[in-house]
Formats: C-alpha cells, structure tokens, sequence
C-alpha cells in the first residue's frame, strides 16, 4: 500500500462515508445477492444504529479527498461487518482489520458471509477461520445461503 491509511474508531461524522463504502463494496462483491433495503434505508441505519451504538471501525485514507475506504463493526466477539471500497480491496487493509478485531477479541471470533462470496471464504480462512455451519438463507433478510466461520487462538 503506498498510501497512508489510518484505522480508528468512527465518529457520527463518519456514518453518511461508511454506509457509502457499504453499499459500494455490497454491489460489487455480491452482485447476485438481492439487498434487503433501499440506499437510503441503509444510510439511515448506519446513522442511527451502527456508528452510534456498535464498535464501528473505519479506514481513512490520509490523502485529501479520499476519505473513509474501509470500515468494520465488532459486536462481542462477532465480527459483524467488514467491507472496503472495491479499489482499495488487495492493499491490506483487510488483514489489518482482522488483526485489529482478533487483538479486541482474543478469546476467538466468529462471522456470516454468502456462500457465493467465494472471494471471503479464501480470506478468512487465510486467517484462520474456519467453516463451522452452512445454512440456507431462511435466518438472514436477503435469503441468500450462508456460511459461519470461526476462529479460534
């Protein structure tokens, strides 16, 4: 990575540029998946209940104009979300996350991802993860099969 990219916790400031990484990242890495809410549906919830009530990590590019490229929502020991504008994916910014959430949570994590999503699957599991359920969607909003991964020190 030739940019400095600084991971800290996200403000309010932030909720409008993390809900644009989301949806970016979501459209481009699961194209085949049908999101559950409207653009504006899911900036109001990053608004009004990720970035002000969960551990809502974010990536900020120090150049000007680059802003928030990365984010990632820790809940307990669930790492609940983690998504990068599809330009910075493959600079290392998602090992950084996943080091960053294995140090908040050293006694193990877990986390969902589509079982389409074949590109995370080789990621976690990279790190360690481990499949631990498949499941065929009925338990998530988009109905799509998904599969838990575990990590464990």
């Amino acid at each position: 990575m030739t940019e400095t990219v600084v991971l800290r916790r996200a403000v309010a400031a932030d909720a409008h540029a993390v809900a644009d990484v989301w949806l970016r990242s979501f459209a481009t890495a699961l194209p085949t998946v049908g999101r559950a809410h409207s653009d504006d549906e899911v900036r109001a919830y990053f608004r009004d209940v990720v970035v002000p009530l969960q551990e809502t990590w974010v990536a900020e590019a120090a150049d000007p104009g680059r802003g928030v490229v990365g984010m990632m929502v820790l809940d307990d020991d669930e790492l609940s979300q983690l998504y990068l504008a599809p330009d910075w994916r493959g600079r290392g910014l998602g090992d950084r996350f996943v080091a960053l959430a294995k140090e908040r949570s050293p006694r193990g994590l877990a986390l969902w991802t589509f079982q389409v999503n074949a590109p995370a699957h080789r990621f976690y599991e990279r790190h360690g993860f481990v499949a631990a359920e498949y499941t065929d969607g009925s338990g998530n909003e988009e109905r799509e099969p998904d599969v838990r991964y575990v990590w464990r020190p």
